[in-house]
């Protein structure tokens, strides 16, 4: 038996104390996606919860990681998706897109970095990459 994906409901929340009078305040946001292509769950979870850190004021700035590899140096190929364009690569003797294929591994195969956000297929050979906040 198969099941199909239809759509994808991201909520996430936080509880904030006010000292100066002891009450505590409860902020929580949900958000439902519909996921007509079960390939774009991935990224639409990362949006979601992006959108959601937003609107709670949870995003951190975190510290730069130095890059093993770098994205100029991998040849990409556009392409068309459900959410518009956005870049692949194949380019499996590269030693700079195995250094990123390491990296995604390290980091269950999505990541973002310096405003793109990355993801490895299902094949593992293959990685896909789209500018972060881009529309549609």
């Amino acid at each position: 038996m198969s099941y199909k994906v239809k759509r994808l409901v991201v909520g996430k929340g936080r509880t904030v104390s006010h000292e100066q009078n002891g009450e505590w305040i409860r902020e929580y946001f949900e958000l439902e996606i519909e996921v007509p292509e079960e390939n774009e769950l991935v990224i639409a979870k990362e949006n979601a919860e992006a959108l959601l850190n937003e609107w709670l004021g949870v995003t951190k700035e975190k510290p730069k990681q130095q890059l093993n590899w770098n994205p100029d140096k991998i040849k990409w190929e556009r392409a068309q998706g459900f959410k518009g364009e956005f870049e692949r690569s194949e380019d499996v003797n590269n030693p700079e897109f195995k250094e990123l294929l390491k990296d995604l591994a390290q980091h269950a195969g999505k990541l973002s970095r310096d405003g793109w956000f990355y993801w490895t297929y299902r094949n593992g050979s293959t990685v896909g990459r789209k500018k972060r906040g881009a529309k549609p």
